[in-house]
Order: structure tokens, then C-alpha cells, then sequence
């Protein structure tokens, strides 16, 4: 069914699009497959880019995700794996991890640093020094 954004309240949206996606869980447990149905709203309008071009974009927005900042994340601090489930206490955590990435780039775009890789900084990284590198800013 088509509806406008302003129809449901995305003023400024050209479109929205449906995505259906099929996940298979993998595990010892066989489970079967379900579909998931994605949203998104764009500002692109349906003359700009045809449907490939708009799924292409998804994908391109989720792999960046996946293989940039949830993947730094995960692999530095556990993320998935975290067992913290008090919403203000996993909103500080996720403040405190974005904390961490972001002053990593900094000192990395500033050539402050000779690590090139996340991980290894943040086992570098001491409590007071990052507390320079807050203050700094």
C-alpha cells in the first residue's frame, strides 16, 4: 500500500521504502527462517534513483556499520556480549565507548598517535591520559 511521508508524519521525506530481508539463524539449534521488514525514509526522490540503486544504498548504510563503529565496538569492548541491561547504565556505556572511537580518530587525524589500530590504542589508553585528551578539547 502507498502512502505519503506526510501520511505518516515524515514531512520532508520524498519516500519510504520497504526492505524485506530473510534471516536464517545460525546455531546448533535449528531454527527456521523468518522475514524482517525494514523502513527506511529518504529525502531522495523516485526519479533520482531507481530501486536497485535504493537497495544498494541500504546495503552500503549497513555494511559501513557493520565493518566500521559496531565492529570496533564489538571486537574492543565486547559490545554483543555486554550483560548490562539497566537503560540509563548501557546509554553511559554506549556514551563512553562512542567517547573512546571518537578520541581515537582525533589523535589519529592530528597524527597524535603511531597506532593504527583501535584495539591496541585503547590498551595504551590510560585512565589520566585520556582525561588530557578530553580536557584538551
Amino acid at each position: 500500500m502507498a502512502v505519503t511521508p506526510e501520511e505518516i508524519g515524515l514531512c520532508g521525506c520524498w519516500q519510504v521504502l520497504a526492505v524485506r530481508r530473510e534471516r536464517i539463524p545460525l546455531g546448533t539449534k535449528p531454527e527456521p527462517p523468518t522475514d524482517i521488514i525494514g523502513f527506511y525514509a529518504t529525502s531522495l526522490s523516485q526519479r533520482q534513483h531507481g530501486d536497485q540503486e535504493l537497495l544498494k544504498i541500504v546495503r552500503d548504510h549497513w555494511a559501513a556499520i557493520e565493518n566500521g563503529a559496531h565492529y570496533r565496538r564489538d571486537d574492543t569492548f565486547d559490545e554483543d556480549g555486554c550483560q548490562v541491561s539497566q537503560r540509563g547504565a548501557v546509554q553511559v556505556l554506549s556514551t563512553l565507548r562512542n567517547l573512546a572511537i571518537g578520541l581515537y580518530e582525533l589523535q589519529r587525524e592530528q597524527g597524535r598517535t603511531q597506532t593504527t589500530e583501535f584495539k591496541s590504542w585503547c590498551r595504551q589508553m590510560t585512565g589520566s591520559a585520556a582525561l588530557k585528551l578530553v580536557r584538551r578539547r
